[in-house]
């Protein structure tokens, strides 16, 4: 329901591997070294100069990985349905990670050189809002990350009605909608004006209301996204827990490589 890629299954699982390949790296170097000092002298030295240039090309070799797997491009495995039928269950992609800028490091989220900025009906990846994990996940600082498709840009008026979505009072045409439960819940006056429940929204105040199939109209506000799911009923986001920070964004939705037959570009 939750959409969300855990950082367990995919970010750790890369970094685990990088680090088993540095300690690899460092027991094989070792290994060469005492080698070559039981070889005879000429023979040690035509080794050891051989041997170096293999550990210099061997350690340029990981630095790159773990470079393109922090700024260009990252693996990630979808655990939910959420995104049906766009993507499902075991799906496995790739993220563009540089399209939308590159992270600084040790910074809240900055982002530099972007190629292009979000744009309506992306599907991105993003760094879970605390506001969306449970109060057991935040006690425990969990961290992990969603896959949605952007339907509200900064300044823009969402609303949905009857589960239709309206975006700057247009009708958004959704061609990769999936709908499990024909039931229309009805919409509910739960506040008494429109900056009062813009308000509460704002601050993840729906997590609890029956909001998923009317809604709004909501101003996206500046910074933020508002970001829904394909599987509309069962998918737990921008309605609930309230707009996406631009900080948190992650990268874009590029390239679904596994299982085979369901290769595919991602849109």
């Amino acid at each position: 329901m939750f959409g969300f890629i855990s950082i367990s299954e995919t970010e750790l699982n890369s970094r685990i591997g990088l680090y088993f390949g540095i300690i690899g790296g460092v027991i094989g170097v070792i290994a060469g070294v005492i080698g070559i000092l039981n070889k005879p002298e000429k023979e040690r030295e035509k080794l050891l100069r051989k041997d170096l240039d293999w550990s210099d090309t061997g350690w340029s070799a990981v630095l790159l990985a773990s470079l393109l797997m922090y700024f260009v491009v990252q693996a990630f495995k979808i655990p939910s349905g959420s995104m049906r039928m766009t993507l499902v269950e075991g799906d496995h992609l790739f993220v563009n990670k540089f399209i939308y800028g590159i992270h600084v490091p040790l910074t809240d989220g900055k982002r530099v050189l972007p190629i292009k900025k979000v744009q309506h009906q992306d599907i991105i990846i993003f760094l879970c809002p605390k506001i969306a994990l449970s109060q057991d996940e935040q006690r425990r600082g969990v961290e992990k990350d969603f896959i949605k498709r952007a339907i509200g840009l900064p300044g823009d008026t969402v609303e949905i009605r009857g589960k239709k979505v309206y975006v700057n009072n247009k009708l958004l045409e959704e061609p990769y909608l999936n709908f499990e439960d024909e039931y229309i819940q009805p919409r509910i006056k739960l506040f008494n004006t429109n900056q009062e429940y813009q308000k509460v929204w704002s601050a993840g105040g729906f997590r609890s209301l029956p909001a998923r199939d009317n809604f709004g109209p909501i101003t996206v506000p500046p910074g933020h996204f508002f970001v829904m799911g394909d599987n509309r009923d069962k998918s737990f986001d921008s309605r609930f827990w309230g707009p996406l920070p631009d900080r948190n964004l992650k990268g874009n939705a590029l390239i679904l490589y596994w299982p085979i037959n369901r290769i595919k570009i991602i849109k």
